[in-house]
């Protein structure tokens, strides 16, 4: 099983797939790996911000609960 990919990690990779996407010197064959690859890591990034979402939503509310109980 694949290690989880850290955010930084992720939008780092990202933005060199993105530069290589642009420069268009690669073969159509390594543009459309690339372009998987770099999909694959936007769907993981996704999933990671809905999780600190969640996170800090739940993290807002246990804060306001707190402060109506005072």
């Amino acid at each position: 099983m694949q290690q989880p990919v850290k955010f930084e990690d992720a939008m780092q990779k990202l933005t060199s797939i993105v530069e290589k996407l642009e420069g268009g010197e690669g073969s159509l064959d390594e543009m459309i790996r690339l372009y998987e690859e770099g999909m694959t890591l936007v769907s993981a990034c996704e999933k990671q911000l809905d999780g600190y979402e969640a996170t800090i939503t739940k993290l807002n509310g246990a804060v306001e609960a707190q402060s109506d109980a005072e």
